[in-house]
């Protein structure tokens, strides 16, 4: 009951303050932005303190203590994806359409927020700095819900975002946090029909599935990132080596990260030892098909599962496939409509891929990890959205509006 009571009023302060920053000016929301990044600046210290202490109370893989980690650089480069988020257009008011009817009624469709947002995530703390840059721009008021790993430094980086709202003068109930990471809060946001207009989940299967399966409220989420790069028969040798390590070993910890291989048999015997040797220097493990295990006998052999598995670790899944067709099927079977791509030198068969795989993000020449807000321009992302309804892809400011009708009469009515 006292999840659900602070819940209520966590929501009315929320709906409140969201009807003042929903009219505000993108000159009052852009000089909060900078408030707040100049109070995350302000407040490293305490800010790694507190991250300090989840640290040292994590009991988990390598992959995720690094999604975990504060460092002096990180809370810059949140300080910095705020004024960036400042930077671009304001996303409310837009006119969507525009168009008149015969009896001389104007109707447009105008970009508005959606309301008060609910954010459920895990183990990355800047997850709620750039939830609440984006929903402060997008004038909509945020409830944040981290996760037990990271509760402390989700405390403190609110604080400093508070307080750069007080300074900016928008009310600071526009950014809440839960007072704890205790799972009654979650369950008290699934059952909020009425309170939260949106939920957006970040984190892993489980977190995900549970808020699918419980929810109330309408939900904006993500499938998991078994992402898939397919080295075409045309790929540039030395382009599929430098792509494929960064895309699955840059931050293995992330969604964007690659999970499996899939090498097509034409150029398996010649490429498939490079770029498992790369890995390999890398720090990789391996999970191979009996395809790839002629080609590289040292290769541990794959289980039914493993193709199904986001290891979100140093772990790659290794498959041969018949071109473009057959590496279109393998994902068609085993992927996530998240991310996928293909390197290679034939337009050709690029344009099959993108056109034939059903993912939220498909890339030619390029490493998956390009699968974030931030790198399409977006400022920072809330996620990364794999349903059909709404959004699909990183979810920045446009993604995180709805839209109204005004309609402009001269005196109609109608017969």
């Amino acid at each position: 009951m006292e999840a659900i009571e602070h819940l209520k009023q966590a929501a009315l302060a929320a709906k409140t303050a969201g009807h003042v920053l929903a009219r505000s000016s993108a000159a009052t929301r852009n000089g909060a932005l900078a408030a707040m990044a100049d109070a995350l600046r302000d407040d490293i210290r305490p800010i790694l303190a507190a991250n300090a202490a989840d640290v040292a109370a994590y009991r988990g893989t390598a992959a995720f203590l690094d999604r975990l980690t504060l460092t002096e650089a990180r809370v810059a480069a949140m300080a910095r994806g705020l004024e960036d988020v400042a930077a671009l257009p304001d996303p409310l008011n837009r006119v969507l359409a525009d168009w008149t009817r015969p009896n001389g009624l104007r109707i447009q469709r105008i970009a508005t927020p959606i309301g008060v947002i609910g954010m459920i995530y895990e183990s990355r703390p800047n997850v709620g700095a750039d939830a609440s840059a984006l929903c402060l721009k997008s004038g909509n008021a945020v409830i944040l819900r981290g996760g037990s790993d990271s509760e402390h430094s989700a405390q403190a980086i609110n604080a400093a975002l508070r307080r750069g709202l007080a300074a900016s003068g928008l009310p600071e109930a526009c950014v809440q946090v839960a007072p704890n990471s205790d799972r009654t809060y979650v369950a008290a946001m699934l059952a909020g029909a009425g309170l939260l207009d949106l939920i957006i989940p970040r984190g892993g299967k489980s977190l995900v599935e549970r808020v699918q399966r419980e929810a109330r409220v309408p939900v904006l989420a993500h499938a998991e990132g078994l992402n898939h790069t397919f080295v075409h028969a045309a790929a540039d040798p030395a382009m599929a080596r430098a792509i494929l390590a960064n895309a699955k070993m840059r931050r293995t910890g992330v969604c964007g990260a690659t999970e499996t291989l899939l090498i097509d048999r034409a150029v398996a015997g010649s490429l498939l030892p490079l770029l498992v040797e790369d890995l390999k220097a890398l720090g990789c493990a391996f999970r191979a098909d009996a395809a790839a295990q002629v080609v590289v006998p040292w290769l541990p052999p794959a289980s039914d599962a493993d193709f199904d598995t986001e290891w979100l670790d140093s772990v790659l899944s290794v498959a041969v496939v018949d071109g473009v067709e057959g590496a279109l099927a393998h994902i068609a079977a085993h992927g996530s409509e998240h991310t996928d791509a293909i390197v290679t030198e034939d337009a050709a068969a690029a344009d099959r891929f993108l056109r034939g795989v059903d993912s939220a993000v498909a890339l030619w020449n390029a490493s998956t990890q390009f699968c974030d807000g931030g790198e399409f321009g977006f400022g920072a992302e809330i996620g990364i959205a794999t349903g059909r309804i709404h959004a699909r892809g990183p979810v920045g400011l446009e993604q995180l509006t709805t839209y109204r009708y005004l309609v402009l009469g001269s005196g109609q009515v109608r017969p």
